[in-house]
């Protein structure tokens, strides 16, 4: 069998993955209206699903302000936490493993979906040019658009949040989550905070790296002991050069990209957190990361690590064996594809993932694609 290593099973903090195949987060915006509820529809998707070796949950918005794209699902309300009940217990009974992705966009976002149409918040009041959100229209209808001019958080107001991750983290646990992952990635809040780009603060979270990641730390130690750390993941996408096409949502690239994030992950290996997921860049002919960064960050960090963004399972195989990665997120092909383990382990052919019913809309395109029939 030419991929039987990706099949060969690992520990994941108190969990043993079946295979190291991962449903990576997924934005899918399938959420009941009005209140971003998760639905029978999303229970149903992810149980599809649950032949992955475990299942990170679409970007989970973990307050109002944390909403930049329709129809997105939160972890605040107790109708979403109850929502969420009905994903937990249908891949539960399915025999799998599932973590709940907390989000927060910060200023990726737009007044029409913040809380009586304020102005988005973040670490500083620089707006975001060069990405896309994702607004409604009218019901069921929605249209890309530019981000709103966001607002400076106060240093009370970055301590409130780190109460708002705990609490989501509360209320994962409620929600019968197996752990949670921490989105700090492509340009979001925490992403905003760690960029020198995106932070202009002068307090303690602001100026140097140090400062800059310490909105980080405070929030991986406040979920962390909620769950326990071995059952908490963090995302990042270490960008070390962009591109120019308009992207929905797009990491940045910083002026020395490799220690940012190895100061970072380092601060996570201290608090002891299960794995780490890196979302390499996912444009056509992106370059994978550089040699001497995954062999440092495997130096780095004692937990499993995650790659993820545009992966096949050559790729998977060759990082696998190469010593670099653990497990592996498989994002359009898993869209596609219910049953994409055993479609990998037995090399049969993928169906293809249809773009346009990618956000919204009703079970076309979500969970209507076939099974491979022998």
């Amino acid at each position: 069998m030419k991929f039987s290593h990706l099949f060969k099973q690992t520990q994941l903090g108190p969990y043993t993955l079946r295979n190291r195949i991962v449903l990576p987060p997924l934005t899918r915006s399938r959420s009941d209206q009005p209140g971003n509820i998760p639905n029978q529809l999303m229970a149903q998707y992810y149980a599809q699903r649950s032949g992955a070796g475990f299942m990170v949950t679409e970007g989970t918005q973990i307050e109002p302000r944390g909403q930049g794209y329709a129809w997105t699902p939160g972890i605040h309300s107790a109708e979403q936490i109850a929502g969420w009940k009905q994903v937990t217990k249908a891949v539960h009974d399915a025999g799998s493993i599932i973590f709940c992705q907390l989000w927060h966009v910060g200023r990726v976002s737009h007044t029409s979906l913040q809380p009586d149409q304020q102005a988005p918040v973040g670490p500083s009041d620089l707006i975001a040019d060069t990405v896309k959100v994702f607004i409604e229209t009218a019901p069921d209808q929605g249209a890309l658009a530019d981000p709103s001019e966001p607002r400076a958080l106060s240093t009370a107001e970055v301590e409130e949040l780190v109460q708002m991750y705990k609490q989501a983290a509360i209320n994962a646990k409620e929600a019968g989550f197996d752990g949670v992952e921490l989105h700090c990635a492509n340009g979001y809040l925490v992403n905003q905070f760690i960029s020198e780009h995106t932070n202009n603060r002068t307090d303690k979270y602001g100026g140097t790296l140090a400062n800059r990641l310490r909105f980080l730390k405070e929030i991986t130690e406040a979920v962390a002991s909620v769950m326990g750390p071995d059952k908490v993941g963090v995302r990042f996408a270490p960008l070390f050069e962009s591109t120019d096409e308009v992207r929905v949502y797009l990491g940045l690239v910083e002026s020395d990209p490799h220690l940012t994030y190895i100061e970072a992950i380092k601060i996570l290996n201290n608090i002891g957190i299960a794995y780490l997921s890196l979302a390499e860049a996912d444009w056509d002919n992106a370059p994978d990361l550089p040699e001497k960064f995954y062999q440092e960050v495997r130096s780095t960090f004692d937990g499993l690590i995650m790659y993820a963004g545009k992966y096949t399972p050559e790729k998977a195989l060759r990082i696998l064996t190469e010593g670099h990665g653990d497990i592996f997120g498989f994002g359009r092909p898993f869209i596609a594809n219910p049953d994409l383990p055993e479609r990998i382990k037995y090399e049969w052919p993928l169906n293809e993932a249809d773009p346009s019913t990618m956000y919204g809309g009703t079970n076309k395109g979500y969970t209507d694609y076939p099974v491979y029939i022998k």
